[in-house]
């Protein structure tokens, strides 16, 4: 009998922890939502302004020079690990580790699937380096304004901007409506 009620506490226990673990991950995914934001939304709006000034060729320059900037903003003051990754890059610095490959190529089957690009995300605690991080990836939908750049017809003077600055640039031949890549989000636990 006290075996029974030791392995019934022990369940207790373990379902306790299990419920506080899922609790925990719901709050982690509300506050990337939030840093999600706190990057994308000034991002959109940096390269909006980019193209009302001087069109695709100059919303380049934003990208190239604001996104970082706008990146580090966001993980300065949330505390995460804020970048983009693609399965297709324009930026060799933003070259997806192993787990981000595979999310990528998860939203890629959800998109297939019937999801909606703006809809899918997914996070998970992992292991990394001996350390546990809550890691989080949202997908980045192409919409009109991207194809400018990431389309599959680029103006002349876009492709030789884009050019110039990314020689092995792969993030192109876009059509509205795919994942063009994702915000990826790293806490340290």
């Amino acid at each position: 009998m006290k075996t029974v009620m030791t392995a019934v506490a022990l369940i207790a226990t373990l379902t306790t922890v299990n419920v506080a673990n899922a609790a925990d991950a719901n709050a982690l995914k509300g506050e990337a939502v939030t840093v999600v934001k706190s990057f994308g939304g000034p991002l959109k709006k940096a390269l909006l302004a980019g193209m009302k000034d001087g069109g695709p060729v100059n919303a380049i320059g934003v990208c190239n020079e604001q996104a970082p900037e706008i990146a580090a903003a966001a993980a300065a003051k949330s505390g995460w690990n804020v970048a983009r990754t693609s399965l297709k890059l324009r930026n060799p610095g933003n070259e997806a580790d192993a787990w981000e490959l595979k999310v990528l190529k998860q939203f890629e089957d959800r998109k297939a699937a019937g999801e909606k690009p703006d809809a899918i995300a997914y996070g998970e605690v992992v292991e990394m380096d001996g350390k546990k991080q809550f890691r989080f990836m949202k997908a980045i939908g192409t919409a009109d304004l991207c194809l400018n750049c990431h389309g599959k017809e680029i103006k002349p003077e876009v492709a030789a901007k884009l050019d110039g600055l990314y020689p092995n640039d792969q993030a192109r031949g876009f059509s509205k409506g795919d994942i063009r890549g994702a915000f990826t989000l790293a806490k340290d636990l």
